[in-house]
């Protein structure tokens, strides 16, 4: 009999559990997916939902997001009402750690310049959710980008083997945005001073003291050979034509040895020294604007507009620079005295791999994949970059959409920035999205700059790795020495290029290197390489 109660006890306890279970299988909304969820076309959901997103607000873009034509065309599309927590940039991070650390999360963070080590530790804390097979299953857009350019799938993947976040990326074929800032001289001032474009560094310099020299401009303004916001474009230009970073901008300090192949740390390299005695040999000789260290970017772009450049390294003359633009002309990479002759920055197809982030506090992952996975598709990335037709955009003869008329010549007279701000979210960047030339009217689609990353493609790095990515173990290893000597680096750097530190002690800026951790610096950039790998 007591065995027959335990028996009748248990089945009812068993029937209890399943009906509780059929119960949350219905009304959960993550599992009633044929009623609450389609998994392809709008809307994304059937009932209307709410999600609260922590959003990063840079200076250029719309201030509210709550009541911009985007997301109020896309809340209609979707279903989904997105209440936007917007967070100007300038108390970014801190905001940032508070909702990470309070435990009142959101459910997603955009656009939030998330550092990688954030959401390596959040996302192994479980904070971040892993996307791995959300976007299987629900990011038909993001995946099919994966699966054609593996560097992608690579960029997002944590060492943990997880994808944590939706990146900001740019389209691995639109090399002149990857490119970064590129070399420009004056082609007018080249046929005053009857010299031809400069392939190599040394006719580089002969060409930088003629315009110092020659007043090509004919006295009309105060020549300055070589100028920009700061010296790290020319610094990067240069180190391709001594053989240095020759895996790429991702490696770091690390590249490899052209003579042995084993891993290098450049910077303590003979052909790093011949790097910083010629650079140190143009601000001697005053061929480098002599305030690049301290000028305000406002000064910088004045002296562009007022011609007094003859060489640059920036982004699209024809675009930036107002009377002078069309004056420049691109330089090819520069051969060095060694003949080397790589151009070396190239950055990752993935720009932030965790531009948009979604918590553990959210009810609705599945819907949220495909809510974010719009904007990696070419419908997504027409109403994110141009908006909606006849009201931001309309398609010219070509086929090509194209800003309407109150965009590009505002009424109000404010920059096309300022118009697209009114409209869209793209200004300011660190978006989760991808960077296309087809709906990109940034600097770098302009011929120009096409033009002269053709110029460079053919010498561009072959292989380039991609950014390290560190295990949070590593990464606590590295705050101290890592950082301490990569600091370093650019310090003692900037003072041999001065001269406020002579070359004669570069053997002991080397020693000091190693007494830092070098060695150690060194095993943990290789581990992570490797792992990659």
């Amino acid at each position: 009999m007591k065995s027959k109660i335990l028996l009748v006890l248990f089945s009812l306890v068993l029937i209890f559990m399943t009906a509780c279970s059929a119960k949350k299988e219905v009304e959960g909304p993550n599992d009633g997916e044929k009623e609450f969820l389609n998994k392809t076309g709008f809307p994304i959901v059937n009932e209307e939902i709410n999600l609260e997103i922590f959003a990063g607000q840079a200076p250029a873009t719309n201030p509210d997001w709550n009541d911009v034509m985007i997301f109020n065309e896309y809340e209609k599309m979707t279903n989904m009402n997105i209440k936007w927590k917007m967070v100007p940039h300038a108390g970014l991070a801190e905001q940032r750690n508070l909702a990470l650390g309070s435990g009142n999360l959101p459910d997603a963070f955009h656009s939030a310049s998330m550092p990688v080590s954030d959401i390596m530790r959040y996302g192994e804390q479980g904070v971040f959710i892993p996307l791995n097979d959300l976007i299987d299953e629900y990011a038909p857009n993001f995946k099919a980008l994966m699966e054609k350019y593996p560097e992608i799938k690579a960029g997002v993947t944590m060492p943990d083997g997880n994808i944590y976040g939706f990146p900001q990326m740019a389209d691995p074929e639109f090399l002149s945005y990857r490119m970064g800032p590129k070399p420009f001289v004056r082609k007018d001032w080249l046929e005053v001073l009857n010299m031809d474009i400069p392939e190599t560094t040394d006719e580089y310099y002969q060409y930088l003291k003629a315009v110092k020299e020659d007043s090509p401009s004919g006295g009309k303004v105060e020549e300055i050979p070589f100028g920009a916001p700061y010296i790290d474009p020319l610094f990067a230009y240069l180190r391709g034509s001594f053989g240095l970073a020759n895996k790429g901008s991702g490696g770091g300090y690390l590249d490899l040895d052209p003579e042995t192949g084993d891993y290098r740390f450049w910077p303590i390299s003979e052909r790093y020294k011949e790097l910083l005695e010629y650079m140190h040999k143009l601000y001697s000789e005053g061929l480098i604007e002599q305030n690049l260290y301290s000028i305000e970017h406002t000064q910088y772009l004045a002296n562009q507009d007022e011609g007094k450049y003859g060489s640059i390294i920036w982004y699209s003359p024809m675009q930036i620079i107002k009377d002078y633009g069309t004056q420049y002309i691109g330089l090819p990479q520069l051969a060095g005295p060694h003949g080397d002759k790589i151009w070396t920055t190239l950055y990752d197809a993935v720009l932030n791999p965790g531009a948009f982030l979604i918590t553990s506090e959210n009810k609705y992952p599945e819907a949220t994949v495909r809510w974010i996975d719009h904007f990696y598709g070419d419908e997504g990335l027409e109403l994110f970059f141009m908006g909606i037709e006849g009201e931001t955009y309309e398609i010219d003869e070509n086929g090509k959409a194209v800003y309407m008329d109150h965009i590009v010549n505002s009424k109000d007279g404010l920059t096309i920035e300022k118009e697209w701000a009114k409209y869209l979210t793209f200004p300011g960047g660190g978006f989760p999205s991808m960077t296309t030339l087809d709906y990109f009217q940034g600097a770098e689609s302009k011929p120009d700059e096409m033009a002269t990353a053709e110029l460079l493609a053919p010498n561009l790095v072959e292989e380039p790795w991609l950014s390290i990515r560190h295990t949070n173990e590593e990464t606590n290893q590295l705050q101290g020495v890592g950082t301490d000597i990569e600091k370093y680096v650019v310090e003692m750097r900037d003072k041999f290029i001065v001269g406020t530190e002579p070359l004669l002690n570069f053997d002991d800026y080397v020693k000091t290197l190693e007494r830092m951790g070098l060695e150690e610096y060194m095993n943990l950039k290789i581990k992570a390489i490797e792992r990659k790998k």
